[in-house]
């Protein structure tokens, strides 16, 4: 069985099932739930989660379908899954074993660092060019797929202005690993023209942190961004 993030071949997943499914694959092949020990309850899932059980049932049938639990009437879940040897001669793709959930942990990691170097450290030619995408920004009204590449232009225009060459190539490899299926479905469905203003108003707020060299606001607001993006995550199924 390969280590991949399973998604069931014959049905669309929705994003909060396809995160329970790719958290309790990495305890699996971590071997916080080591081969032949019993998960916790479906109710003690959802609970700790913060998902509906009806959810963590959609997520356990596929991990169930692909051969990486086996569920015994009465008796709960038990792991099944057994890792293969490496293949030094393999090369994954990054972005394939990347879940959205992956995604957003490792922005949590380094969007703040980043926001704050880049306050302390952008130059005035920098800020100059991040204007010049904030403006784009606020021109969009309705084009979703215009609002998310210019979201990325922004970000990574924050990250070269860290000058730190190494932590803004983590950042262009972590935008790069972002599952663009994933990535437009779910922006499609929240990008709505209203949300897209609102974004509209935070990215100028950004900017003013940035432009007066204020640390605490502009990472507060990074913070706050990606609290609210892992809420549309668990609440888009």
């Amino acid at each position: 069985m390969n280590d991949q993030v399973f998604k069931d071949p014959h049905s669309p997943i929705g994003a909060t099932v396809q995160i329970v499914i790719d958290t309790l694959f990495a305890r699996i092949k971590a071997e916080e739930y080591p081969t032949d020990t019993r998960l916790p309850s479906e109710r003690t899932l959802a609970a700790e989660l913060g998902v509906a059980r009806n959810t963590v049932r959609e997520a356990l049938d596929v991990l169930e379908a692909q051969g990486a639990i086996r569920r015994r009437a009465g008796s709960g879940s038990f792991v099944t899954y057994r890792s293969g040897p490496a293949d030094p001669t393999s090369d994954p793709d990054l972005a394939d074993d990347t879940s959205p959930l992956d995604h957003l942990v490792v922005r949590g990691i380094l969007e703040p660092e980043m926001v704050r170097l880049a306050v302390i450290n952008m130059t005035p030619r920098q800020l100059g060019v991040l204007a010049e995408i904030l403006s784009e920004i606020e021109a969009v009204q309705t084009d979703v797929d215009a609002f998310i590449g210019l979201e990325e232009r922004l970000y990574l225009q924050i990250a070269e202005g860290t000058g730190n060459p190494l932590l803004a190539s983590c950042y262009r490899l972590t935008v790069e690993t972002l599952h663009p299926s994933f990535r437009t479905k779910l922006r499609r469905r929240n990008l709505t023209p209203k949300r897209i203003e609102e974004h509209q108003k935070r990215y100028n707020t950004l900017f003013n942190a940035i432009s007066s060299r204020d640390v605490a606001s502009a990472v507060e607001f990074v913070k706050l961004h990606l609290i609210e993006e892992q809420s549309l995550l668990l609440q888009d199924g």
